[in-house]
């Protein structure tokens, strides 16, 4: 099964097509880049398939269910999750902290003031684990505000993570990182895809890209111009003169 479809997906503002007619499927394990020019409709892409926003015309389903008229949190609950370009911790809280309450509020105890000892330290071994997958271990007593951009990013992930998403949107996640920070979360984004999770991500790194993805879905003004191999949309003559150019 499909882990996610979207099939004509249509947003119209003003008469103006913002995202035209795209038809996009993620297999489950499968990691999919979107690559394109500013104003492309990449971040409208993640908008509408993450409810932000309801589509002009067009269908979402997240493994055969249609969500195209759910909200965001219901999207979630069926396991579909997203991360933004810009950072949202909770500044204040340690690391741990802030994983704690994903935990909780994905278990539905978040604000329960007294929670049993068993709830307690299963909530603690789910959040150490999440920490661990993302490199983060040593880091769990650090105030999150304090942390680097990079180990922000990380968190992010984590905070995801603990949703337990089969689907998993990154929107950028490289943004304003400086290069010595890349290798890192590389690291990290290579290891979302075991256990069958399935990842699409809008990009501007090309060198992450090509690095990651099993296949690149390309937009230019609101449309998919291909969807295909790394290798493949590397050699497309329009995609190189459409967004390309002298990259490669």
């Amino acid at each position: 099964m499909t882990a996610l479809a979207v099939r004509g997906l249509t947003w119209r503002v003003g008469g103006v097509s913002i995202v035209d007619n795209v038809d996009l499927d993620l297999a489950p394990g499968e990691f999919l880049a979107v690559i394109g020019p500013n104003g492309a409709g990449k971040t409208s892409l993640f908008n509408l398939i993450s409810g932000l926003r309801r589509p002009t015309v067009g269908t979402v389903s997240v493994y055969g269910r249609d969500v195209t008229r759910l909200t965001p949190h219901q999207r979630a609950r069926l396991g579909l999750g997203r991360t933004f370009q810009t950072s949202a911790v909770f500044g204040s809280l340690s690391v741990a902290e802030n994983v704690r309450l994903a935990v909780q509020a994905r278990r539905g105890g978040s604000m329960r003031l007294w929670r049993s000892a068993r709830d307690e330290r299963i909530v603690a071994e789910e959040a150490a684990a999440v920490l661990e997958q993302v490199n983060l271990a040593g880091r769990d007593h650090v105030t999150a505000g304090t942390l680097s951009h990079g180990e922000k990013r990380k968190l992010e992930i984590a905070l995801l993570l603990a949703a337990q998403p089969r689907v998993m949107l990154l929107d950028e996640p490289m943004a304003g990182m400086s290069a010595e920070e890349v290798p890192a979360l590389v690291d990290v984004i290579r290891g979302l895809t075991r256990d069958g999770r399935s990842v699409l991500m809008v990009e501007h790194h090309m060198e992450v890209v090509l690095d990651l993805a099993d296949r690149v879905a390309v937009m230019h003004h609101g449309a998919l111009l291909v969807c295909d191999t790394p290798e493949v949309v590397m050699a497309n003559q329009t995609v190189q003169e459409a967004y390309l150019g002298e990259e490669l």
